[in-house]
Order: structure tokens, then sequence, then C-alpha cells
């Protein structure tokens, strides 16, 4: 059975498929504004970093609307 692809920056990526360069930067660069450092990984997948990231900016928002 074959793993579904996802096209993120015009690159596709399967699932399982070790996160990318530009998703390590960005999950770094959010973790430490959040004061997270521990929601950075180096060995996350495509997936969990997306996730990451996305909880992150959502979290950093948050705080900003106060």
């Amino acid at each position: 059975m074959r793993a579904t692809t996802t096209k993120y920056g015009g690159v596709q990526k399967g699932l399982g498929a070790q996160m990318t360069r530009a998703q390590a930067l960005r999950l770094k660069t959010l973790s430490e504004e959040a004061y997270q450092p521990k929601q950075f990984a180096r060995d996350l997948t495509f997936e969990e970093a997306e996730q990451r990231i996305r909880a992150l900016e959502s979290e950093i928002a948050l705080a900003d609307s106060f």
C-alpha cells in the first residue's frame, strides 16, 4: 500500500517523511518565541512538524491579542 503524499512548498512528502529544513527553521524560531524549546526536535516527521507549527502560531497569536 502506498502512502499518500502532501505537497508543501513545491515539494512532495510522503506520510512519515522527515520534516523539511524550512519547517525545522520555522519550528525552532516559534518554539523560542513561545518560550517552549522542548517543542523543537530534530527527528519529527513532516506532519508532526506541521501540527506543532500550527499550534505554536495559534498560541503566539492568542498571547499577542492581550
